[in-house]
């Protein structure tokens, strides 16, 4: 008798662990909170293994999310540096004039061809640091271009009261301009024009450095031309106008990490 109820006993444990075992269907999707926006006509999408995204973000959404989060945005380009192994570095911002820094996103020269300024996107991927500057990473990258959907050029922003804050990191990215600043200095990378050029600008007593990037202004753009043929120098108060990027900003996190990438620069005295 005791035999058979513990037989019973046994037979039944193994009847509740049959009904609680999960129950997954072969190539489909199990996580119920995974999923993303569908665009509604694209071309252009780019390969990757991202399958960790849960629909597009808010600006506010994507500033939130940490170190190696998944994302997904839908923007506009502004600007993009020069395609290079496949892969592309874009400059995008949303209405909400929300900025994003995509960093060698994955992209065939045919498809780079067409991230003209204003062209909607899709990018999902993870948002990594560099130096500090927040950006979708090259890793896991798809990009997504969306055919027929209305397109937007950014104005640039006014942002020079933000200058040595902290906060603004949070606009890297996005077009922007500082105001009323002197030029401080001017240095060559190699000390020869046709790399980058780095400009130091002061403000009151700070100095904040900026860059006009090689891949993004080539020697044969005009504001790249200013430089070497002497149209701006030390001493003059301009207006300058660029992509808010960040860099090597300091451990007390003070503000002075600003590193805009230059586009356009105005004297104003």
């Amino acid at each position: 008798m005791k035999k058979l109820i513990a037989f019973l006993l046994v037979l039944v444990m193994m009847l509740c662990v049959a009904a609680c075992a999960p129950t997954e269907t072969p190539g489909a999707d199990n996580n119920p909170s995974s999923g993303s926006s569908t665009p509604s006509s694209s071309a252009g999408t780019s390969s990757g293994d991202n399958t960790d995204i849960t629909g597009v973000m808010t600006h506010a959404q994507y500033l939130a999310a940490g170190e190696n989060d998944p994302v997904e945005i839908e923007a506009y380009v502004q600007a993009t540096q020069s395609w290079y192994n496949g892969a592309i570095v874009i400059y995008a911002q949303d209405k909400s004039y929300g900025g994003y820094f995509g960093y060698n996103i994955p992209c065939s020269e045919e498809d780079a061809a067409k991230l003209v300024p204003g062209v909607k996107i899709n990018i999902k991927g993870y948002k990594t640091f560099y130096k500090g500057m927040p950006e979708i990473a090259s890793d896991g990258a798809v990009l997504t271009i969306l055919e027929d959907e209305d397109t937007f050029v950014a104005y640039a922003e006014i942002l020079t009261e933000d200058l040595g804050k902290q906060e603004l990191v949070n606009h890297a990215g996005k077009f922007a301009a500082f105001q009323g600043l002197t030029v401080k200095a001017i240095t060559f990378k190699n000390d020869e024009p046709g790399d980058d050029i780095y400009v130091d600008f002061t403000l009151g007593d700070a100095t904040y450095s900026f860059c006009v990037e090689r891949y993004l202004t080539d020697p044969e753009t005009d504001i790249y031309k200013k430089f070497v043929d002497g149209k701006i120098n030390v001493g003059d108060i301009v207006d300058v106008y660029g992509f808010v990027y960040w860099y090597d900003a300091d451990e007390d996190a003070s503000g002075d990490g600003i590193n805009t990438h230059i586009t356009k620069i105005t004297k104003v005295g």
